[in-house]
């Protein structure tokens, strides 16, 4: 059992000026997207095990080796995340199954040497439909200047039977952050880091 892809789209972005200043060296975000057809399309399936153990390790392996290959190398990479879009015809939990296996996930997470969970989005929508991609340090979830979305369109995917499913990078955090990161919150607020809310 193999995953039907109909194509490859690749998104690439350099920003040289960011907020009217220059940015110190280029800030570039990318991603990879697969338009896959939905196994599932147009019925309910009560087990979806079978088709995401078998599509995970294909989609993880390809689209990983497309974005490192986009970024030179793993450690080039400092932010990450994932994102899939169904079309009409599916439910929400087909794009979350695609993308919410280590089967899957776990190929970029190895190939950039990351600790932190993949930032996600599950969505359903039309073609060209907007595809957000969330990003997050690969190592230090609470490092705010990391926190990005890359957001792009395919005009003619998903179509109704179909998911895009996608890896997104950034090779750097925002060019001028400067809001700080949750670690001096929570020192200012006398929280603790694994309670934040203090709850």
């Amino acid at each position: 059992m193999q995953p039907e892809i109909r194509k490859i789209v690749t998104y690439d972005e350099e920003v040289f000026i960011e907020g009217f200043k220059q940015a110190q060296t280029p800030w570039r975000m990318f991603a990879v997207a697969a338009v896959v057809k939905n196994p599932w399309a147009g019925r309910y399936v009560e087990d979806l095990k079978p088709e995401i153990h078998a599509y995970g390790p294909v989609l993880g392996e390809m689209m990983t080796k497309r974005m490192i290959a986009l970024a030179d190398s793993g450690d080039a990479i400092e932010a990450y995340g994932k994102a899939a879009v169904v079309g009409l015809n599916g439910e929400v939990e087909h794009a979350s199954g695609l993308i919410h296996t280590l089967r899957f996930g776990n190929f970029y997470r190895e190939a950039v040497g990351a600790k932190s969970y993949l930032a996600f989005t599950n969505t359903r929508g039309t073609a060209n439909a907007p595809i957000m991609v969330p990003l997050m340090d690969k190592n230090d979830a609470g490092r705010r200047s990391h926190y990005l979305t890359i957001q792009f369109a395919i005009p003619d995917a998903p179509r109704d039977d179909e998911i895009v499913v996608v890896l997104g990078a950034a090779t750097s955090g925002r060019p001028h952050h400067r809001i700080g990161d949750r670690y001096q919150d929570l020192k200012d607020l006398g929280h603790d880091l694994d309670n934040p809310a203090a709850v």
